[in-house]
């Protein structure tokens, strides 16, 4: 591992982001109708490698059933406006006319409105009714408090997502949560993240989860790198995070944990260079919200927007391109990559001559 010398006192690795790497063409092409993009995490299969951001300006509902319905998985955010308001549909309209630095502390207000148990039972319902896979996703800060009303509720996958998430959190103020101890207890599959270190993600590992979330501070809305300073390459941590999946193969005699991107994936291109290092999918936030059914209607905001003390977000306008079926599947009317996501990543395959996605983990990259 060779490392860059900043400064006399100070050493880096060099890191790559999916813009800095580039998929190599093999020997071999092939039809893209005889490319599978399906995978499976636990029990469940899915028919599209896409797994939706927990956020109010992707997912609502609809939406997630929406995705289900189209072979995704859609991720119901458990701590946002659908669990706080019985009807948000006029406050995301209201979002969607804010300006400038009014739109931070009116999201902020709009989101201190307590979240109710009761919306959360009746939301997953919804989802269960419609007959999708059910998942809902929490931080770790409220797992605790509305775990049981998630499990209770039916949710057939229990997302726990943070801007980074450790197997060992230290606090003075309360009990962290037990990470290895809560996903033991519960009986439905646990993806957890995120993270983007090989250490973090063998730590989450051993925590007994199905799937683990590679990202930090990526995504499209996130003000991170500029706030706290912290950020890392997706290319080298997904990577990375592959890597600590097979040694942790090894450690467990076999047991294989998920990797999903989530973060930086804008792009058609960047989600076929995410399986290219490794990942098993990706979670993706700012593509399905250019849906014309995404609730955000041309906005795109996370939690870190709304974050009382230090919001490390922003609520920006990515307009829309289609209908969710086109974003997936096509036609395309764009030549930049957010439309017709799938298609180009079976495009990518059959160019490289590739018909599942854990064969195409294996594929050539190259620094460019």
């Amino acid at each position: 591992m060779t490392e860059i010398e900043i400064g006399r006192a100070k050493r880096g690795r060099r890191a790559y982001s999916f813009d800095d790497i580039a998929i190599v063409p093999s020997r071999r092409t092939r039809d893209p109708e005889e490319v599978s993009v399906a995978w499976q995490i636990d029990a469940y299969r899915f028919e599209l490698p896409i797994v939706a951001a927990p956020m109010d300006s992707v997912m609502s509902p609809d939406m997630a059933i929406a995705l289900g319905k189209h072979g995704g998985l859609g991720v119901l955010n458990l701590e946002g406006l659908w669990t706080r308001y019985d009807d948000p549909t006029e406050l995301l309209e209201e979002v969607a006319t804010l300006t400038g630095q009014a739109a931070v502390s009116r999201l902020q207000e709009i989101y201190t409105e307590p979240i109710k148990a009761e919306l959360i039972t009746s939301r997953l319902k919804q989802m269960r009714e419609a007959g999708v896979t059910v998942a809902g996703a929490l931080s770790p800060q409220r797992t605790k408090e509305f775990a049981k009303a998630v499990v209770d509720a039916g949710v057939d996958m229990f997302v726990i997502r943070g801007t980074t998430v450790s197997a060992e959190h230290v606090s003075g103020q309360a009990e962290p949560l037990n990470l290895k101890e809560f996903i033991y207890e519960l009986d439905v599959p646990v993806i957890v993240g995120g993270c983007a270190t090989y250490q973090a993600a063998l730590h989450l590992m051993r925590t007994g989860a199905a799937g683990v979330l590679v990202g930090f501070g990526g995504g499209a809305a996130h003000t991170t790198r500029t706030v706290l300073g912290v950020a890392v390459p997706m290319a080298s941590a997904v990577a990375d995070v592959s890597a600590a999946r097979r040694d942790y193969m090894d450690e467990s005699g076999g047991r294989y944990v998920h990797v999903i991107a989530d973060g930086s994936i804008g792009r058609s291109g960047d989600v076929a260079k995410a399986i290219a290092c490794g990942a098993d999918a990706v979670m993706i936030g700012s593509p399905l919200a250019r849906a014309t059914e995404a609730p955000g209607k041309g906005f795109h905001w996370g939690a870190e927007a709304h974050h009382q003390d230090l919001p490390r977000g922003e609520r920006v306008e990515i307009g829309t391109v289609g209908t969710l079926e086109e974003i997936l599947f096509g036609p395309s009317r764009v030549a930049d990559g957010t439309m017709n996501l799938i298609g180009a990543l079976r495009r990518a395959m059959a160019t490289t001559g590739y018909t599942e996605l854990k064969e195409f983990q294996r594929i050539e990259v190259v620094v460019q």
